[in-house]
């Protein structure tokens, strides 16, 4: 069968099970967009064959479910990164691999930061001037990219920052932005998908005297945990063999760890508990939710947090998203059986409510003083951003990530608005989450709509279905060349990524 007629049919086949959730602007003309507008089968199909006949997800409707926690692991909570005896605030932070015991009894090769597998947390105040030294032990290329911290792009660590083999180095930056939970992973070129899967991935918390003063849970590791979500595949070995599961438009397992742990189950007591989701996944998206059907308050976007909380029963997160959540355990209609689970009832994280009353902390009405002016509403488009194609296929505009090239230029301090565009192929489209180094935005808008409550906050990602238009507001604090990309991590390395530079 050729290759057209098996993307006609298969295309039919997603429509009938049910595909994807579906201005008066000065474009801007820094970039070629002669290709922008080609159609799917005018592209090169030489690995879309074998794709479709295997682990397919174009759609992100028809994954792989996870297999339900037993709950049988208490949950792993990253250790607090103690700073060096050395002036001013300096941390050591070392890219390894070595062995982890995931599996009882077996030691599974894996990549870590200042350990085998995963990270410890790193703890800043704004107004910190931070040092951090940066040690590349592992066989190859690698860099420390710091997600959603407002820095220089020097320090910022896309592509261009790579550290070989055995190489340091010592990055120096201000933290100037607000309270917020942020992390940090590897970015080299072509690479970082692997490394990620492998297991590399920290975060990092900023304070503030705001955050200090609400009076939310801040017990880490009692009534503020951090929870990082990877689902990942083990082979017969109970190896992560990533080259053997790559899937070209994100790789999807059927294994989740949360901060590393297999089955893990979260003890707590009857209070008020605040937890931090990070989807450090490749590819997949979560609907969190918990079983009972009770609801939460979200207090935090990617960025910061939101004027008010805002009450939910469950929230969508696509790679690199981040929220912060409160749920009040003692006012829960049971508390036999809980768990937070996934859309498709997949149980993600069982709890054990203890029978102590625990810790006494509020949420207050007011958190935050964001606002998006009138002035930023009215301002017109200056750079269009449109997202294309699937596997190794995708492309920003119509091109693929050049080193060499920088698509956009923008002025230091200079707020400009953006228009990010989900351009729908033949299949139908996916979600792609868009997320741009060095800054943090605010959604102006979701198809000419505001956006819900719970967006109306700082963002540094953000989830675009098929067709839909998204505008934001964009500022950089500082100068250098910056990565926007796509942070389904198999799309980045394949090319889904540009660059802007601010001057």
């Amino acid at each position: 069968m050729g290759i057209k007629i098996k993307i006609a049919a298969l295309a039919i086949s997603i429509l009938v099970i049910g595909g994807c959730g579906s201005n008066n602007s000065k474009p801007n003309e820094e970039m070629d967009h002669s290709t922008m507008n080609q159609d799917m089968e005018e592209m090169d199909h030489s690995s879309m064959d074998q794709d479709m006949m295997g682990n397919d997800h174009m759609s992100h409707d028809e994954v792989v479910s996870l297999n339900n926690s037993t709950g049988e692991n208490e949950l792993k909570i990253p250790s607090m990164l103690e700073r060096d005896n050395e002036e001013g605030v300096v941390y050591t932070v070392r890219a390894q691999k070595g062995k982890t015991e995931i599996f009882d009894g077996v030691e599974t090769n894996t990549y870590g930061y200042n350990g085998t597998f995963l990270g410890p947390m790193l703890r800043f105040d704004k107004g910190d001037t931070v040092k951090i030294r940066t040690i590349n032990e592992l066989d190859e290329e690698t860099t420390f990219h710091w997600h959603g911290l407002e820095v220089s792009g020097d320090v910022d660590g896309g592509p261009h920052n790579s550290l070989k083999p055995g190489e340091e180095k010592v990055i120096e930056f201000e933290v100037a932005q607000e309270a917020s939970t942020l992390w940090f992973h590897p970015h080299p070129e072509g690479k970082t998908a692997e490394q990620v899967y492998n297991g590399l991935a920290g975060l990092i918390y900023i304070e503030d005297d705001n955050s200090k003063g609400l009076g939310l849970p801040n017990d880490y590791g009692k009534n503020d945990i951090p929870l990082i979500f990877q689902d990942r595949t083990f082979d017969d070995e109970k190896q992560l063999n990533f080259s053997a599961v790559l899937n070209d438009d994100g790789t999807i397992g059927d294994t989740l760890l949360i901060n590393g742990t297999l089955n893990p189950m979260l003890t707590v007591n009857k209070e008020k508990v605040r937890l931090r989701l990070l989807n450090g996944s490749n590819a997949r998206n979560y609907t969190f939710k918990l079983n009972t059907g009770d609801s939460f308050v979200q207090i935090a976007t990617d960025g910061g947090f939101l004027n008010e909380p805002v009450a939910l029963k469950e929230i969508t997160l696509t790679p690199s998203e981040r929220v912060e959540i409160v749920v009040d355990f003692s006012q829960l209609n049971t508390t036999i059986d809980l768990a937070l689970i996934n859309e498709d009832g997949s149980i993600l994280l069982p709890f054990e409510v203890s029978d102590q009353s625990g810790k006494i902390s509020r949420i207050p009405g007011e958190m935050n003083n964001f606002s998006l002016t009138e002035e930023e509403m009215e301002m017109p488009v200056t750079k269009k951003v449109e997202l294309f194609g699937m596997m190794d296929q995708v492309t920003i505009n119509g091109k693929k990530f050049d080193a060499e090239r920088i698509d956009f230029t923008q002025q230091q301090g200079v707020t400009e608005v953006w228009e990010i565009y989900n351009k729908p192929d033949m299949m139908g489209g996916m979600i792609h989450p868009f997320h741009i180094h060095g800054t943090q935005f605010k959604i102006i808008s979701r198809d000419g709509k505001e956006p819900p409550e719970n967006e109306r906050g700082w963002k540094d990602s953000i989830s675009i279905k098929p067709d839909e238009r998204v505008k934001i507001a964009i500022q950089f604090k500082h100068k250098g060349v910056y990565m926007f990309h796509c942070h389904i991590l198999e799309h980045e390395d394949n090319g889904m990524m540009g660059q802007v530079k601010v001057e």
